[in-house]
């Protein structure tokens, strides 16, 4: 999500063994990432970036050769990518019982029209949620609808 918020191409690094077999710890995280997708592609495929990347107290290092130190992020790190009138707000880690995105303030420049609706991809139910000037809060379900990124489906005009 860091990536494609971004604007940037993801590359996997994924080597068979001579034989042509994948190796199981690679094919875990293939079959991972096929989960999510199936869940959330729609925040990935065909969105371009929104005005700003993301949101958060997380810092990602650029550059090469990166990748070998992980990153622990937050619920609080948020990344954004949109569709047409959407707006898709992914936070990194499971917010806990609210999803705050600081960026849809009512005082933010960032988005001066009304929302519409929000939904949480992966889940059926109706969330509540309410916008002040400090952004918009969001009360979560008690079970994830997936095991890494969640994302809000946020409607607008």
């Amino acid at each position: 999500m860091d990536v494609v918020s971004k604007n940037g191409t993801l590359l996997l690094n994924i080597g068979p063994r001579p034989d042509g077999i994948i190796p199981e710890p690679e094919q875990k995280i293939l079959l991972e990432i096929g989960q999510w997708l199936a869940i959330n592609g729609e925040a990935i495929y065909g969105t371009r970036p929104w005005k700003i990347f993301g949101e958060g107290p997380t810092e990602v290092l650029g550059g090469g050769f990166t990748d070998a130190k992980p990153v622990a992020f937050t619920g609080e790190d948020i990344r954004f990518t949109t569709k047409g009138d959407t707006l898709y707000a992914i936070a990194l880690a499971w917010p806990g019982e609210q999803f705050i995105v600081k960026a849809l303030g009512t005082s933010s420049p960032l988005w001066n029209g009304a929302l519409d609706s929000i939904s949480l991809l992966g889940y059926n139910g109706q969330l509540e949620w309410s916008r002040q000037e400090s952004g918009l809060t969001v009360r979560m379900p008690d079970r994830k609808p997936c095991e890494h990124a969640f994302v809000l489906k946020i409607k607008g005009h």
